[in-house]
């Protein structure tokens, strides 16, 4: 049943979406490659459009949107797909970037070890940090899970602050970095050179896209949506919603664990003022923004609330005031984001979708497009 049909107004991206899920398989995965290229290709091509002021390095600026596009992938398995409110999602992002910091740093007294390897070592660090964190809370819902995670947030904040070995405001420098010199034997993933970091991080969110979308089609996926839905029906019809809640806080830690260890490979230096209250908003209004529960609209998000203080400098001290503005606006005319949710809740919906509109026309779709048109 459509939107004219429910008497609904009908969306402006209807047409997109209609012709997005007319096309084959394969024609599908044809358009995202070629979308895929031009992603990698944004900081090269340098659109005259689009890049940032000359006082800022257009592909650090790139590489910082992909950063927070990881970030906001990640939250929204938190919040898009499970439906918890997630207020502290920064304090993940803090344990990643610690992670790189404390394992790679000259500065730091711990064992070195190679940047690539701390990646992993940041996502299980997180997670770890996720089911402490979240099991003694998932059994809380709405707004004292949000206050619980809010105090998270601003405990991994101070302990940075009280904890000697995190060096406080002072930090960690010289961060280390994935291996490789160019020809003229300068180091490819220096703090000034934004490409190098960008493709990384872009090609680590298509993997974690790809990973996702399958796990969204699995049970935890279905689970997700259950709960987010409506809990108690879920656990009613026997969903074990704690524990398909700790599964979405773990994989949401793990990205946010990632996405900080890059960060902090990508600035060279972290120190506990990067990761306050703010910041952690700014990942929450990313995935209202994009569309939560959306793959596409959280990465979008992240990217936008990325990109618009690095390309208006000018503005970037009212940056939360401006995306505020832009949030409030959203709800009134857009309240399910720039892409909304689609819960394809089948590995092959869009096969089920035709077979269903052949089934309800006798005469089949095209006889009955030419009837309508006499």
């Amino acid at each position: 049943m459509d939107d004219q049909a429910e008497g609904k107004r009908p969306s402006r991206f209807a047409g997109l979406g209609r012709w997005w899920n007319g096309l084959e398989r394969w024609q599908q995965w044809g358009v995202l490659a070629i979308g895929a290229v031009l992603i990698y290709l944004l900081p090269v091509i340098n659109p005259p459009l689009i890049t940032s002021e000359p006082s800022t390095d257009f592909p650090i600026t790139c590489a910082n949107m992909a950063i927070y596009a990881l970030a906001a992938l990640g939250l929204n398995v938190v919040v898009g797909q499970a439906g918890l409110l997630d207020l502290g999602y920064v304090g993940f992002f803090a344990v990643g970037a610690y992670v790189a910091a404390l394992w790679t740093s000259s500065d730091s007294t711990f064992v070195h070890l190679p940047f690539l390897w701390t990646l992993p070592l940041a996502m299980i660090v997180t997670v770890f940090f996720g089911i402490i964190l979240g099991i003694p809370t998932l059994r809380l819902r709405g707004d004292y899970l949000a206050i619980v995670t809010l105090g998270f947030g601003e405990i991994i904040r101070l302990l940075a602050t009280l904890i000697p070995a995190l060096h406080g405001q002072t930090g960690f420098q010289n961060i280390g970095a994935p291996p490789g010199t160019s020809d003229d034997g300068n180091p490819i993933f220096a703090n000034n050179k934004g490409i190098p970091w960008y493709w990384l991080t872009v090609s680590v969110i298509i993997l974690m896209m790809l990973l996702l979308g399958n796990l969204e089609r699995s049970r935890a996926g279905r689970a997700w949506i259950a709960i987010r839905e409506d809990e108690d029906a879920a656990e009613i019809m026997g969903v074990p919603t704690f524990k398909f809640k700790l599964w979405a806080f773990g994989i949401g830690a793990a990205l946010g664990g990632l996405s900080g260890a890059l960060f902090a490979g990508l600035n060279g230096f972290v120190n506990n003022q990067k990761f306050d209250v703010q910041t952690s908003m700014l990942f929450l209004a990313a995935v209202v923004l994009g569309g939560a529960g959306n793959k596409f609209g959280a990465v979008l998000g992240g990217a936008l609330i990325a990109y618009i203080p690095l390309r208006f400098t000018g503005l970037a001290e009212y940056k939360i005031l401006i995306f505020g503005i832009i949030l409030v606006l959203l709800m009134i005319f857009r309240p399910q984001g720039l892409f909304g949710a689609r819960n394809h809740l089948l590995a092959y919906a869009s096969r089920a979708r035709k077979w269903l509109t052949n089934r309800e026309s006798p005469t089949g779709p095209v006889e009955t497009a030419k009837e309508s048109g006499s």
